[in-house]
């Protein structure tokens, strides 16, 4: 299995509504594209105050590499990003094999 893990930083002039479209964009993947096992969004909730305005989270889990080498080309992957980039001010993308 391979983790996705995305800490994204939202432009201060984006709103709730754009941000559970983007929620509602990525928990739909498992259903649109083969090998994504589970999709998990995320706020942040941690009192230490090391988040560095990061305030959202994505944890997505493929099945494996051939999973995630088809997500990111695919047209479902393409899609999401058209709606979900534009509303970001910073993003960090970590992966890593389980």
């Amino acid at each position: 299995m391979i983790r996705h893990i995305l800490l994204i930083k939202f432009k201060a002039a984006v709103d709730a509504a754009q941000i559970a479209a983007s929620k509602m964009l990525f928990e739909r993947m498992p259903e649109k594209i083969e090998g994504v096992v589970a999709v998990e969004w995320g706020l942040n909730d941690s009192p230490e105050g090391l988040n560095k305005n990061f305030t959202h989270s994505v944890f997505m889990t493929f099945a494996d590499e051939a999973a995630r080498s088809r997500y990111l080309p695919h047209l479902e992957h393409e899609a999401l990003k058209q709606q979900f980039v534009p509303l970001v001010e910073d993003i960090i993308v970590f992966d890593y094999p389980v």
